[in-house]
C-alpha cells in the first residue's frame, strides 16, 4: 500500500541512490541544500504566508521510495507555488500524478493562489499527464542558451549599479509591462518578488542582482539576474523596458564581466521567454551570436496557478527539476 509523506532525514540514503544518475555537485547541492536543509522540520508547521524554504515529500510503497516531489514557495503575498522537482520511475505516471494532485490539493487548501511547472518539450507524456490527469494548462515556452563565446562590447552607453530593494517596484513594472497582454493575469509579479529575502543565505541558489539606469535622467530601465547554484555555472535573466533601446549585447557584456570578477573559468547561460514581448528578439540575437540551444520548457499552470520546472529522464527515474548544466550535455536528459 502506498502512501505520501513529508520527507525525514531516514529517507536520505533511498534519495540519494534515486537521484544518483545527476551530477554529483548537482545532487549534493540538492539533497544537502533543499531536502534536507536542518530548518525543514520547523518549516513544515509556518502558515503558508511565512513559508520561504522548498518543502518535499515522498511517494513510498512499504519501504521503497516510488517518488519524490519537491515544491517551493515564492514571495507574492497571494502565495504562487512552483515544483521544482518531481522524480519518479520511468513510466510510472500514475505515482507521478499523485504526487502532483498531493500537492496541489494540499497547497491550495493551505491558500496557494496557483502553481506552476516546466517540462522539457521532449517528455511529452509527462506533459500529457499534467494536463489530463492534474489540471494544468499549457501557457507558453522558456529556453535555455549557452553562451559559446563572451560578448565584449562598450556597455557604458548606460548606468549599471547594484540592485536595491527600493528598485524592486519599478523592476516589477517594466516586468509586468513586458509580458503578452493575455498571460498577464497568470505570470505578473508584485514588487515583493523581485526583492532580497532576509533569508537568502538558506537558499541553494546565489543571486546577484543589478539595475540598470538611464545615464542622464536615472530612470530605472531595465535589471539583470545572475544565478548559479554551483558556483561554476551561472544563469542570467534579463528584464528590459521596451520604451528604451539598447543593444541585448551591451547587457551580456555586463552579466560577463560581472561573473569574471568571481570566476575565471565558468559555463554561462542565458534564458529567453516566449511569454515577453522581447522573446522573439532575444532568440533572433543569440542566434545570430551564435549561442547553443540547450533546453526548451513547456510552461503549465493550473487554474489559478503560476510556475513549473525542469524534467530530466534516465533509463530507471524521469525528473522535473531545476535546470543542471551537466544535464544539458548528457543525451539522456531533458527538460
Amino acid at each position: 500500500m502506498s502512501r505520501i509523506r513529508k520527507l525525514y532525514y531516514f529517507d536520505k540514503k533511498n534519495t540519494q541512490e534515486m537521484i544518483s544518475f545527476l551530477n554529483n555537485s548537482t545532487s549534493d547541492t540538492y539533497i544537502n541544500h533543499v531536502m534536507f536543509n536542518p530548518f525543514i522540520p520547523l518549516h513544515h508547521i509556518l502558515p503558508l504566508a511565512y513559508k520561504f524554504l522548498p518543502e518535499s515529500y515522498v511517494l513510498k510503497d512499504y519501504k521503497e521510495v516510488r517518488g519524490l516531489i519537491t515544491v517551493a514557495p515564492t514571495k507574492c503575498k497571494n502565495k504562487k507555488m512552483e515544483i521544482q522537482k518531481l522524480f519518479f520511475e520511468e513510466n510510472a505516471y500514475d505515482d507521478a500524478a499523485e504526487l502532483v494532485q498531493f500537492v496541489v490539493s494540499k497547497y491550495k487548501a493551505l491558500g496557494a493562489t496557483s502553481i506552476i511547472v516546466k517540462v522539457d518539450d521532449y517528455l511529452p507524456e509527462l506533459l500529457t499527464m499534467l494536463v489530463s490527469k492534474c489540471g494544468f494548462t499549457q501557457i507558453s515556452y522558456e529556453k535555455l542558451w549557452r553562451v559559446n563565446k563572451f560578448i565584449d562590447v562598450d556597455y557604458s552607453n548606460n548606468h549599471y549599479r547594484n540592485f536595491r530593494n527600493s528598485d524592486a517596484k519599478a523592476i516589477a513594472n517594466i516586468y509586468n509591462d513586458n509580458l503578452l497582454p493575455h498571460f498577464r493575469p497568470l505570470l505578473s509579479r508584485e514588487p515583493i518578488e523581485f526583492k532580497e529575502s532576509v533569508f537568502r543565505g538558506l537558499s541553494y541558489l546565489t543571486e546577484y542582482k543589478y539595475t540598470i539606469e538611464d545615464k542622464r535622467t536615472r530612470n530605472v530601465i531595465g535589471g539583470i539576474c545572475i544565478q548559479t547554484s554551483d558556483n561554476e555555472n551561472f544563469v542570467v535573466d534579463i528584464i528590459q523596458s521596451a520604451w528604451e533601446d539598447f543593444d541585448v549585447n551591451e547587457i551580456i557584456s555586463f552579466a560577463t564581466a560581472q561573473i569574471k570578477k568571481r570566476k575565471s573559468r565558468f559555463g554561462m547561460y542565458i534564458r529567453s521567454q516566449r511569454y515577453n514581448t522581447f522573446g522573439d528578439k532575444y532568440e533572433d540575437k543569440f542566434i545570430t551570436n551564435g549561442f547553443e540551444r540547450v533546453q526548451n520548457q513547456i510552461v503549465l499552470t493550473n487554474s489559478s496557478a503560476r510556475v513549473l520546472k525542469e524534467n530530466v529522464k534516465t533509463g530507471k527515474y524521469t525528473v522535473l527539476s531545476n535546470f543542471c548544466p551537466s544535464n544539458a550535455i548528457s543525451t539522456k536528459i531533458g527538460l
